[in-house]
């Protein structure tokens, strides 16, 4: 919403005041996967562009240059074949491909006593068989191996391979792999943060309503938030890099951060002191919160895009900056290879199984003036009616 608000408006003032330039749109497609945006930068999408404004959802109002918080990652599958047989009544004659993911979990676990500090990584079992009483013949593990630099990446990356192969070759499996996703650690410009912090001082964060803030504060009581600060009052504005490297999420931005100056803006349409990935984040998204920050965040983007536009000696700083900093002793080789396709398939099934039930939750808006109105919620509405 703040990418197609802010375009749609420096559109319309570009058409006005005949001002040069193309606007492009690009889909950030199963993000929460890393599933895109390096096959974007592979493929040459960004050849011919000069600079990227990327969002993300915040808690404030903000932007950063330098290597960013967070890590980069391989999200990574490996299945391993093997032979089914009666649990019960032979199965000598089975060779388990579970025991082969069983085993390369162990190995990995026991890995982590050994590997840096700021890696993490993490893993599900997608397919561990059919039935207890069969020998499973086939079975998937999903990895996300993910470090602060990219060569700790590689190294991990590596390791976890020697150990599949070992797995392997423990059970008498055989064994393939598939890269899922995967994101560089990110670079962000200072040129374009710098400017866009000017930006940010000048729209400033949402005027925020005593309902705005009482409802912050109740969802933050609920969830056990380390601080009940309701909803942020100070500016986050420009973020210099951390002077230790900070360990956590990662997103494929990364990989596009490498092929052309780019910068993340993040915008105030979430509340502070809520877990990841947890339902408590989502709702803010169909209150008046969401739809400041997001006002909020597209006149910061608009007026840097207007920056970028009017200003060619800003984009030539911000490509100096890319070419003379940011690329001193670092050359950008993607985790994905030349021939490994995108993962389109993922999470077909669960799109499938729940898109019809949602149907009904679709916002219209030619009947209702806001999407709280239409599910008949009185807001802030803080307890259960």
């Amino acid at each position: 919403a703040v990418n197609i608000t802010a375009a749609l408006a420096v559109k319309s003032l570009m058409q006005r005041e005949n001002l040069p330039g193309t606007l492009v749109l690009w889909p950030g497609i199963a993000e929460e996967l890393l599933a895109t945006k390096a096959w974007f930068t592979r493929d040459g999408l960004f050849d011919d562009v000069d600079a990227v404004l990327f969002t993300h959802v915040g808690d404030n109002l903000g932007v950063s240059w330098g290597p960013a918080r967070g890590t980069g990652l391989v999200s990574v599958e490996y299945s391993f074949g093997g032979v089914a047989a009666h649990g019960a009544g032979d199965p000598w004659r089975g060779r388990s491909a579970l025991d082969a993911v069983e085993l390369m979990n162990v190995a990995w676990n026991f890995r982590r006593e050994h590997l840096h500090p700021l890696q993490r990584s993490h893993y599900v079992i997608v397919n561990g068989g059919d039935q207890p009483n069969v020998v499973p013949s086939a079975a998937t593990v999903w990895y996300f191996i993910r470090e602060i630099t990219a060569d700790g990446i590689r190294e991990n990356f590596d390791t976890l391979q020697r150990i599949a192969e070992g797995a392997a070759l423990m059970t008498d499996a055989t064994m393939s792999r598939r890269i899922v996703g995967a994101a560089w650690p990110r670079h962000f410009n200072e040129p374009i943060a710098q400017v866009m912090g000017r930006n940010i001082a000048a729209v400033g964060l949402p005027k925020w309503s005593e309902d705005d803030q009482r409802y912050a504060r109740a969802l933050q009581e609920l969830l056990e938030a380390d601080e009940i600060t309701g909803l942020a009052t100070e500016l986050t504005g420009v973020q210099d890099p951390p002077d230790n490297p900070v360990s956590g999420g990662s997103d494929d931005i990364g990989d596009v951060s490498w092929a052309v100056p780019t910068i993340t803006l993040r915008y105030p349409s979430n509340i502070e002191g809520l877990p990841g990935h947890h339902w408590s984040r989502a709702m803010a998204m169909a209150t008046p919160i969401a739809h400041k920050g997001v006002t909020a965040g597209a006149k910061v983007l608009a007026a840097t895009m207007l920056d970028l536009i009017q200003d060619p000696e800003l984009v030539e700083a911000a490509w100096e900056y890319f070419r003379e900093e940011q690329l001193q002793g670092t050359v950008y080789e993607p985790f994905i290879g030349p021939d490994d396709p995108p993962a389109i398939e993922k999470n077909a099934d669960t799109m499938a199984q729940f898109r019809d039930q949602l149907r009904e939750f679709y916002y219209d808006p030619s009947r209702y003036g806001t999407y709280l109105e239409q599910l008949g919620v009185a807001y802030p509405q803080l307890e259960r009616p």
